[in-house]
């Protein structure tokens, strides 16, 4: 999945890393010839870079960076409360990643990533929701569910 560079920091090893809109790091090193990659190692170079794209294949297999805070929390739902706009192909927000908790009966999901995620969830199951990626719900049954959302510690909600 391709992610924005919203801006770089040096890791402890002195490695620069990309900072994605997905909240994901990534490390761009210059190390050639397997990774040539020049610009990284001026200020102007890495400038230039703000915007563009990366591969993120944490978002693809919907892992979460560390340092998450619950924002809020939706729900709980249950078949009749759960909202239309749910049960359709939806996103979360812009750098706010979600986490669906099944807490009771079961639901059908699934998520535009590659490859797709297309599976049936349980009540104790949770599934990690990344930021603007679209997603949806279909209902099998009784259902008891929440939604958490999640940002980056100093971003808010």
């Amino acid at each position: 999945m391709r992610r924005t560079i919203t801006g770089f920091h040096v890791d402890d090893a002195g490695d620069w890393v990309a900072e994605l809109s997905c909240l994901h790091g990534q490390h761009v090193r210059h190390r050639p010839p397997f990774q040539n990659r020049p610009w990284v190692l001026q200020q102007a170079g890495r400038d230039e870079r703000i915007g563009a794209e990366l591969d993120c294949p944490l978002c693809d297999r919907a892992e979460p960076p560390g340092d998450l805070v619950a924002a809020r929390t939706a729900g709980p739902f249950d078949a009749e409360s759960l909202p239309p706009g749910l049960r359709r192909a939806h996103r979360t927000a812009a750098g706010t990643w979600g986490r669906l908790r099944v807490t009771g009966g079961a639901v059908h999901f699934t998520m535009a990533v590659e490859p797709p995620i297309t599976e049936r969830l349980e009540a104790g199951d949770a599934r990690w929701l990344p930021p603007e990626v679209s997603h949806s719900l279909a209902i099998d049954g009784p259902v008891s569910l929440e939604i958490d959302f999640l940002v980056a510690i100093g971003r808010g909600g």
